[in-house]
């Protein structure tokens, strides 16, 4: 797979904060559920979109990614010119970066596209014409991750979308920084942040999982991951959670978009 000749990337330069192992909880999800696709493909590429000023996350996705399909092809992707020149040196078998933006300039279709901390410094009503466009350079079999983490990694939300759209939500947190599961509010992608209000699906959601992260306080003292387990078991009773324990264990749960899809989206 060879990068296209394009004119002008489509998109905005953005901050370009990253560190390494950030996007860790985002990449051992996407091991998880998207590896056999991965495997499955005679020259399977991933995109990392927007990876930003160091190349550290391009890097970790490879190896993360080889793990369960070892033919796997990484491109990194950024708007800004000089941070593509500057990640060059970190080329190596199965790692290229090129230049530019959600037009995804390369031959052919991608398994994957991850687009982390990137659709945050855009407008909200700008998110689906590039879900849109994203899914549209998609594999048949193809996965969009985009959402948004903490700076270290510790919090992160994400939404998985097929080429026909949007899928899940998933919430991932290191558990131990947690009060509560609506600490992860603040890290909520841009189609649902602003919709953490009352009235709309996802504020509901978060209410009710903080009220079942209190009933199950007893759980506490044999760790936060029990007590996590355990909520979670009691918010799947009244929401379309689509994981199960081996998931909740590493502490993340995923929901049905379509149960916390934003009104008139």
């Amino acid at each position: 797979m060879t990068a296209r000749a394009i004119r002008r990337p489509v998109g905005n330069v953005t901050r370009g904060t990253t560190n390494p192992n950030r996007l860790r909880r985002m990449d051992r999800w996407i091991a998880a559920v998207q590896g056999r696709a991965l495997r499955g493909g005679v020259e399977p590429v991933a995109i990392d979109l927007g990876y930003g000023a160091a190349p550290w996350t391009a890097v970790e996705l490879l190896e993360r990614l080889r793990g369960v399909a070892p033919l796997v092809r990484v491109v990194g992707v950024e708007i800004e010119p000089a941070r593509v020149a500057a990640a060059k040196e970190y080329e190596r078998e199965g790692l290229v970066f090129v230049h530019g933006g959600f037009e995804i300039p390369v031959e052919g279709r991608p398994v994957l596209i991850r687009a982390a901390n990137v659709l945050r410094q855009y407008e909200e009503g700008e998110v689906p014409g590039v879900w849109e466009r994203l899914c549209g350079r998609l594999a048949p079999d193809g996965l969009l991750v985009e959402g948004t983490c903490d700076e270290i990694g510790r919090r992160h939300v994400w939404v998985a979308l097929g080429p026909e759209g949007p899928r899940t939500v998933t919430f991932a947190a290191r558990l131990g920084s947690l009060e509560r599961p609506s600490d992860l509010a603040e890290r909520l992608p841009k189609a649902l942040i602003h919709r953490n209000v009352p009235g709309e699906a996802v504020h509901s959601f978060l209410r009710d999982f903080d009220r079942a992260w209190a009933a199950a306080a007893p759980y506490a003292s044999y760790g936060a991951r029990q007590r996590w387990i355990r909520a979670v078991r009691d918010l799947a009773v009244d929401w379309p959670v689509t994981d199960g324990p081996g998931r909740w264990r590493q502490g993340e749960v995923t929901v049905e978009w379509g149960a916390l899809a934003p009104s008139g989206l």
